[in-house]
Protein backbone atom coordinates (compact mmCIF):
# COMPACT_ATOMS: atom_id res chain seq x y z
CA UNK A 1 0.00 0.00 0.00
CA UNK A 2 1.40 3.38 -1.00
CA UNK A 3 1.89 6.30 1.35
CA UNK A 4 -1.08 8.19 -0.11
CA UNK A 5 -3.39 5.19 0.32
CA UNK A 6 -2.37 4.94 3.97
CA UNK A 7 -3.10 8.65 4.53
CA UNK A 8 -6.47 8.30 2.77
CA UNK A 9 -7.45 5.27 4.88
CA UNK A 10 -6.37 7.03 8.08
CA UNK A 11 -8.48 10.09 7.25
CA UNK A 12 -11.50 7.95 6.39
CA UNK A 13 -11.43 6.40 9.87
CA UNK A 14 -11.41 9.88 11.44
CA UNK A 15 -14.84 10.68 10.03
CA UNK A 16 -17.73 10.10 12.45
CA UNK A 17 -19.43 6.72 12.17
CA UNK A 18 -22.03 7.25 14.95
CA UNK A 19 -23.89 10.49 15.61
CA UNK A 20 -25.60 10.53 19.00
CA UNK A 21 -25.94 12.54 22.24
CA UNK A 22 -26.24 11.27 25.78
CA UNK A 23 -27.67 14.03 27.97
CA UNK A 24 -26.09 14.08 31.42
CA UNK A 25 -27.70 17.36 32.48
CA UNK A 26 -31.23 18.37 33.46
CA UNK A 27 -31.26 21.84 31.93
CA UNK A 28 -29.87 21.48 28.37
CA UNK A 29 -32.45 22.12 25.65
CA UNK A 30 -30.22 22.04 22.56
CA UNK A 31 -26.77 20.46 22.08
CA UNK A 32 -24.71 20.77 18.90
CA UNK A 33 -22.92 17.55 17.95
CA UNK A 34 -19.25 18.52 17.60
CA UNK A 35 -16.81 16.88 15.19
CA UNK A 36 -13.90 17.95 13.04
CA UNK A 37 -14.96 20.29 10.22
CA UNK A 38 -18.59 19.07 10.60
CA UNK A 39 -17.84 16.08 8.34
CA UNK A 40 -20.09 13.00 8.48
CA UNK A 41 -19.28 9.75 6.74
CA UNK A 42 -21.67 8.35 4.17
CA UNK A 43 -23.57 5.48 5.83
CA UNK A 44 -22.92 6.74 9.38
CA UNK A 45 -25.40 5.77 12.07
CA UNK A 46 -27.65 8.45 13.60
CA UNK A 47 -29.16 7.50 16.97
CA UNK A 48 -31.99 9.69 18.29
CA UNK A 49 -33.25 8.64 21.71
CA UNK A 50 -36.71 9.10 23.22
CA UNK A 51 -37.22 12.70 24.28
CA UNK A 52 -34.89 13.95 21.53
CA UNK A 53 -35.11 15.32 18.00
CA UNK A 54 -32.11 15.67 15.65
CA UNK A 55 -32.01 18.73 13.38
CA UNK A 56 -29.61 19.01 10.41
CA UNK A 57 -28.52 22.51 9.37
CA UNK A 58 -26.72 23.04 6.06
CA UNK A 59 -24.90 26.35 5.63
CA UNK A 60 -27.42 28.12 7.86
CA UNK A 61 -30.49 26.53 6.27
CA UNK A 62 -32.82 24.07 7.96
CA UNK A 63 -32.48 20.64 6.35
CA UNK A 64 -33.76 17.31 7.67
CA UNK A 65 -35.36 16.63 11.08
CA UNK A 66 -35.30 13.18 12.71
CA UNK A 67 -37.62 11.81 15.41
CA UNK A 68 -36.49 9.07 17.88
CA UNK A 69 -34.98 6.06 16.12
CA UNK A 70 -31.78 4.75 14.46
CA UNK A 71 -30.96 5.86 10.92
CA UNK A 72 -28.30 5.11 8.31
CA UNK A 73 -27.37 8.44 6.80
CA UNK A 74 -27.55 8.39 3.00
CA UNK A 75 -29.40 10.21 0.24
CA UNK A 76 -32.56 8.17 0.84
CA UNK A 77 -33.19 9.50 4.37
CA UNK A 78 -31.61 12.92 3.86
CA UNK A 79 -33.91 14.21 1.07
CA UNK A 80 -33.76 17.88 1.99
CA UNK A 81 -30.01 17.88 2.57
CA UNK A 82 -29.51 15.98 -0.71
CA UNK A 83 -31.55 18.64 -2.52
CA UNK A 84 -29.62 21.48 -0.90
CA UNK A 85 -26.27 19.91 -1.83
CA UNK A 86 -27.39 18.83 -5.28
CA UNK A 87 -26.84 15.10 -4.82
CA UNK A 88 -28.54 13.74 -7.89
CA UNK A 89 -26.82 10.39 -7.97
CA UNK A 90 -25.94 9.82 -4.31
CA UNK A 91 -22.55 10.41 -2.76
CA UNK A 92 -19.55 8.42 -1.57
CA UNK A 93 -17.50 11.12 0.07
CA UNK A 94 -18.11 12.61 3.55
CA UNK A 95 -20.56 15.50 3.71
CA UNK A 96 -20.65 18.57 5.93
CA UNK A 97 -23.66 19.51 8.05
CA UNK A 98 -24.34 20.79 11.57
CA UNK A 99 -26.37 18.43 13.75
CA UNK A 100 -28.35 19.78 16.71
CA UNK A 101 -29.95 17.46 19.26
CA UNK A 102 -33.07 19.06 20.75
CA UNK A 103 -34.36 17.91 24.14
CA UNK A 104 -38.14 17.51 23.76
CA UNK A 105 -39.05 16.27 27.24
CA UNK A 106 -41.21 18.38 29.58
CA UNK A 107 -39.41 21.11 31.53
CA UNK A 108 -41.39 21.51 34.76
CA UNK A 109 -41.53 23.79 37.79
CA UNK A 110 -40.21 26.85 35.97
CA UNK A 111 -40.74 30.01 38.03
CA UNK A 112 -42.31 33.27 36.93
CA UNK A 113 -43.29 36.46 38.75
CA UNK A 114 -44.01 40.15 38.28
CA UNK A 115 -40.83 42.17 38.83
CA UNK A 116 -42.85 45.36 39.33
CA UNK A 117 -46.37 45.80 40.77
CA UNK A 118 -49.26 45.87 38.30
CA UNK A 119 -51.57 48.89 38.55
CA UNK A 120 -55.31 48.26 38.22
CA UNK A 121 -58.28 50.62 38.38
CA UNK A 122 -60.96 49.37 40.79
CA UNK A 123 -64.37 51.10 40.83
CA UNK A 124 -64.50 51.23 44.65
CA UNK A 125 -60.85 51.59 45.70
CA UNK A 126 -59.44 53.54 42.75
CA UNK A 127 -55.90 52.75 41.50
CA UNK A 128 -54.46 49.73 43.30
CA UNK A 129 -51.27 47.68 42.90
CA UNK A 130 -50.95 43.91 42.92
CA UNK A 131 -48.15 41.38 42.43
CA UNK A 132 -48.33 37.76 41.31
CA UNK A 133 -46.08 34.72 40.95
CA UNK A 134 -46.36 31.05 40.05
CA UNK A 135 -44.92 28.21 37.94
CA UNK A 136 -45.20 26.91 34.39
CA UNK A 137 -44.11 23.90 32.30
CA UNK A 138 -43.10 23.80 28.63
CA UNK A 139 -41.57 21.58 25.98
CA UNK A 140 -40.25 21.98 22.44
CA UNK A 141 -42.89 20.91 19.91
CA UNK A 142 -41.22 22.16 16.70
CA UNK A 143 -37.48 21.48 16.96
CA UNK A 144 -36.60 22.92 13.54
CA UNK A 145 -38.38 26.23 14.14
CA UNK A 146 -36.92 26.50 17.65
CA UNK A 147 -33.32 25.97 16.42
CA UNK A 148 -33.68 28.46 13.57
CA UNK A 149 -35.62 31.19 15.44
CA UNK A 150 -34.17 30.94 18.95
CA UNK A 151 -30.98 28.88 19.20
CA UNK A 152 -29.07 30.05 16.15
CA UNK A 153 -25.46 28.84 16.39
CA UNK A 154 -25.41 28.33 20.17
CA UNK A 155 -23.56 25.04 20.80
CA UNK A 156 -25.16 24.39 24.21
CA UNK A 157 -28.50 26.10 24.77
CA UNK A 158 -29.98 25.77 28.29
CA UNK A 159 -33.42 26.51 29.72
CA UNK A 160 -31.91 29.41 31.68
CA UNK A 161 -31.31 31.22 28.39
CA UNK A 162 -34.90 30.83 27.22
CA UNK A 163 -36.52 31.36 30.63
CA UNK A 164 -35.78 35.08 30.74
CA UNK A 165 -37.52 35.51 27.39
CA UNK A 166 -40.47 33.37 28.48
CA UNK A 167 -40.85 35.19 31.81
CA UNK A 168 -41.05 38.55 30.03
CA UNK A 169 -43.66 37.17 27.64
CA UNK A 170 -45.68 35.69 30.53
CA UNK A 171 -45.61 38.90 32.58
CA UNK A 172 -46.76 41.00 29.61
CA UNK A 173 -49.64 38.68 28.71
CA UNK A 174 -50.61 38.20 32.37
CA UNK A 175 -50.87 41.98 32.83
CA UNK A 176 -53.05 42.31 29.71
CA UNK A 177 -55.29 39.42 30.75
CA UNK A 178 -56.09 40.58 34.28
CA UNK A 179 -56.55 44.14 33.06
CA UNK A 180 -59.17 43.00 30.55
CA UNK A 181 -60.84 40.72 33.13
CA UNK A 182 -61.98 43.85 35.04
CA UNK A 183 -62.84 41.88 38.19
CA UNK A 184 -63.36 43.43 41.63
CA UNK A 185 -59.91 43.55 43.21
CA UNK A 186 -60.67 40.98 45.93
CA UNK A 187 -61.67 38.34 43.35
CA UNK A 188 -58.23 38.05 41.70
CA UNK A 189 -56.81 36.15 44.66
CA UNK A 190 -59.98 34.04 44.95
CA UNK A 191 -60.07 32.92 41.30
CA UNK A 192 -56.48 31.88 40.55
CA UNK A 193 -57.54 28.60 38.89
CA UNK A 194 -59.85 30.31 36.39
CA UNK A 195 -57.27 33.04 35.70
CA UNK A 196 -54.55 30.41 35.20
CA UNK A 197 -56.62 28.63 32.54
CA UNK A 198 -57.41 31.89 30.76
CA UNK A 199 -53.75 32.99 30.75
CA UNK A 200 -52.70 29.58 29.37
CA UNK A 201 -55.07 30.01 26.40
CA UNK A 202 -53.91 33.59 25.77
CA UNK A 203 -50.17 32.76 25.92
CA UNK A 204 -50.19 29.50 23.96
CA UNK A 205 -50.15 31.03 20.42
CA UNK A 206 -47.07 33.15 21.16
CA UNK A 207 -45.20 30.15 22.57
CA UNK A 208 -46.14 28.10 19.50
CA UNK A 209 -44.80 30.79 17.18
CA UNK A 210 -41.22 29.92 18.22
CA UNK A 211 -41.70 26.15 18.44
CA UNK A 212 -42.55 25.91 22.15
CA UNK A 213 -45.66 24.40 23.72
CA UNK A 214 -46.84 25.91 27.01
CA UNK A 215 -48.11 22.79 28.78
CA UNK A 216 -49.01 24.12 32.25
CA UNK A 217 -49.46 27.57 33.78
CA UNK A 218 -50.25 28.22 37.43
CA UNK A 219 -50.88 31.40 39.41
CA UNK A 220 -49.87 30.49 42.96
CA UNK A 221 -50.53 33.82 44.62
CA UNK A 222 -51.87 37.31 43.95
CA UNK A 223 -50.77 39.77 46.64
CA UNK A 224 -51.63 43.37 47.44
CA UNK A 225 -50.55 45.97 50.05
CA UNK A 226 -51.64 45.28 53.65
CA UNK A 227 -53.56 48.55 53.97
CA UNK A 228 -55.61 47.64 50.89
CA UNK A 229 -56.38 44.22 52.38
CA UNK A 230 -57.72 45.89 55.54
CA UNK A 231 -59.95 48.19 53.47
CA UNK A 232 -61.32 45.25 51.49
CA UNK A 233 -62.06 43.24 54.65
CA UNK A 234 -63.78 46.21 56.30
CA UNK A 235 -65.80 46.93 53.16
CA UNK A 236 -66.82 43.28 52.94
CA UNK A 237 -68.07 43.22 56.53
CA UNK A 238 -70.02 46.47 56.14
CA UNK A 239 -71.50 45.30 52.84
CA UNK A 240 -72.88 42.17 54.50
CA UNK A 241 -74.32 43.85 57.60
CA UNK A 242 -77.58 45.71 58.13
CA UNK A 243 -76.33 49.24 58.86
CA UNK A 244 -79.23 50.06 61.19
CA UNK A 245 -78.64 46.92 63.24
CA UNK A 246 -74.92 47.62 63.27
CA UNK A 247 -75.51 51.12 64.70
CA UNK A 248 -77.80 49.77 67.43
CA UNK A 249 -75.32 47.01 68.26
CA UNK A 250 -72.44 49.47 68.63
CA UNK A 251 -74.60 51.77 70.79
CA UNK A 252 -75.52 48.89 73.10
CA UNK A 253 -71.86 47.89 73.38
CA UNK A 254 -70.90 51.48 74.27
CA UNK A 255 -73.54 51.61 77.06
CA UNK A 256 -72.34 48.26 78.35
CA UNK A 257 -68.75 49.47 78.41
CA UNK A 258 -69.74 52.66 80.24
CA UNK A 259 -71.65 50.69 82.89
CA UNK A 260 -68.67 48.43 83.43
CA UNK A 261 -66.45 51.42 84.15
CA UNK A 262 -67.32 51.71 87.88
CA UNK A 263 -64.79 54.46 88.48
CA UNK A 264 -66.19 56.70 85.77
CA UNK A 265 -69.01 59.23 85.84
CA UNK A 266 -71.20 57.16 83.55
CA UNK A 267 -70.85 54.15 85.82
CA UNK A 268 -71.65 56.18 88.91
CA UNK A 269 -74.73 57.72 87.30
CA UNK A 270 -75.99 54.35 86.19
CA UNK A 271 -75.37 52.96 89.68
CA UNK A 272 -77.39 55.80 91.21
CA UNK A 273 -80.21 55.19 88.75
CA UNK A 274 -80.32 51.54 89.67
CA UNK A 275 -80.31 52.57 93.35
CA UNK A 276 -83.38 54.77 92.92
CA UNK A 277 -85.22 51.97 91.13
CA UNK A 278 -84.38 49.51 93.89
CA UNK A 279 -85.42 52.00 96.59
CA UNK A 280 -88.83 52.49 95.00
CA UNK A 281 -89.30 48.76 94.67
CA UNK A 282 -88.36 48.24 98.32
CA UNK A 283 -90.70 51.05 99.40
CA UNK A 284 -93.60 49.50 97.55
CA UNK A 285 -93.01 46.21 99.35
CA UNK A 286 -93.04 47.73 102.88
CA UNK A 287 -96.17 47.13 105.03
CA UNK A 288 -97.48 48.61 108.38
CA UNK A 289 -96.69 45.30 110.14
CA UNK A 290 -94.05 45.33 112.87
CA UNK A 291 -94.56 49.02 113.68
CA UNK A 292 -92.95 50.05 110.39
CA UNK A 293 -94.35 53.08 108.65
CA UNK A 294 -96.20 52.34 105.48
CA UNK A 295 -94.65 53.94 102.47
CA UNK A 296 -97.01 56.29 100.73
CA UNK A 297 -97.13 55.92 96.97
CA UNK A 298 -95.73 58.86 95.10
CA UNK A 299 -98.39 60.58 93.06
CA UNK A 300 -96.98 61.88 89.80
CA UNK A 301 -98.97 63.85 87.30
CA UNK A 302 -98.94 62.13 83.95
CA UNK A 303 -96.67 64.00 81.57
CA UNK A 304 -96.77 63.18 77.86
CA UNK A 305 -93.26 62.76 76.35
CA UNK A 306 -92.33 64.96 73.41
CA UNK A 307 -92.73 63.44 69.94
CA UNK A 308 -89.83 61.40 68.62
CA UNK A 309 -87.70 63.32 66.14
CA UNK A 310 -88.30 62.23 62.56
CA UNK A 311 -85.12 60.81 61.05
CA UNK A 312 -84.33 62.24 57.63
CA UNK A 313 -84.09 59.56 54.94
CA UNK A 314 -81.79 60.09 51.97
CA UNK A 315 -81.79 58.45 48.56
CA UNK A 316 -78.53 58.26 46.59
CA UNK A 317 -77.34 57.29 43.10
CA UNK A 318 -74.83 54.44 42.78
CA UNK A 319 -73.62 53.02 39.46
CA UNK A 320 -76.44 54.84 37.68
CA UNK A 321 -79.10 53.26 39.90
CA UNK A 322 -81.25 54.76 42.66
CA UNK A 323 -80.51 53.32 46.11
CA UNK A 324 -81.76 53.95 49.63
CA UNK A 325 -83.32 55.13 51.75
CA UNK A 326 -80.42 55.64 54.19
CA UNK A 327 -80.16 57.59 57.40
CA UNK A 328 -77.55 60.30 57.99
CA UNK A 329 -75.25 57.83 59.81
CA UNK A 330 -75.70 55.19 57.14
CA UNK A 331 -74.93 57.74 54.43
CA UNK A 332 -71.77 58.69 56.31
CA UNK A 333 -70.63 55.06 56.34
CA UNK A 334 -71.33 54.74 52.62
CA UNK A 335 -69.18 57.82 52.02
CA UNK A 336 -66.38 56.44 54.20
CA UNK A 337 -66.22 53.12 52.33
CA UNK A 338 -66.32 54.94 48.95
CA UNK A 339 -69.65 53.61 47.79
CA UNK A 340 -70.55 57.27 47.23
CA UNK A 341 -68.38 60.39 46.92
CA UNK A 342 -68.68 64.15 46.97
CA UNK A 343 -70.14 64.21 43.45
CA UNK A 344 -72.76 61.51 44.08
CA UNK A 345 -76.38 62.70 43.58
CA UNK A 346 -78.52 62.83 46.74
CA UNK A 347 -82.25 63.48 47.24
CA UNK A 348 -84.47 63.79 50.32
CA UNK A 349 -88.06 64.80 50.86
CA UNK A 350 -88.52 68.51 50.28
CA UNK A 351 -85.81 68.80 47.63
CA UNK A 352 -86.95 69.73 44.13
CA UNK A 353 -84.07 67.99 42.31
CA UNK A 354 -81.21 65.57 42.85
CA UNK A 355 -78.19 67.46 44.17
CA UNK A 356 -74.50 66.60 44.52
CA UNK A 357 -73.53 65.61 48.07
CA UNK A 358 -70.96 68.42 48.29
CA UNK A 359 -73.74 71.00 47.75
CA UNK A 360 -76.04 69.77 50.57
CA UNK A 361 -75.36 71.79 53.69
CA UNK A 362 -75.81 69.09 56.36
CA UNK A 363 -73.67 66.62 54.39
CA UNK A 364 -70.68 68.91 53.91
CA UNK A 365 -69.27 67.60 57.19
CA UNK A 366 -68.42 64.37 55.32
CA UNK A 367 -65.82 66.26 53.31
CA UNK A 368 -63.76 67.24 56.37
CA UNK A 369 -63.17 70.68 57.77
CA UNK A 370 -66.18 72.60 59.09
CA UNK A 371 -66.02 76.27 58.04
CA UNK A 372 -68.51 78.53 59.90
CA UNK A 373 -70.73 80.90 57.92
CA UNK A 374 -69.83 84.62 57.82
CA UNK A 375 -71.02 86.82 60.73
CA UNK A 376 -74.22 88.82 60.19
CA UNK A 377 -73.63 92.22 58.68
CA UNK A 378 -70.27 91.26 57.10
Amino acid sequence: MGIFDQIKEKLSHEFIDIVEWLDNTDDTIVHRFERYQNEIKNGAQLIVREGQTAVFINEGQLADVFKPGTYTLNTQNLPILATLKGWKYGFNSPFKAEVYFVNTHLFTDEKWGTKNPITLNDERFGLVEIRAFGTYAFKINDAGKFVVDIVGTDANFTNFEINEHLKSLITTRFTDTIGEANLPIELYAANTSELSETCLEVMQPEFNSVGISLEKFYIENVSMPEELKKEIFEYSRIDKLDLDKLTKFKTAKAIEAAAANEGGTAGAGMGMGMGFVLAQQMGGMMSPMGGQQQAMPIQNSPVAPPPMPVQVQYFYASNGQQAGPASFDQLKVLFANRTINKDSLIWKQGMANWTALKDIEELKSFLGGNTPPPLPGN
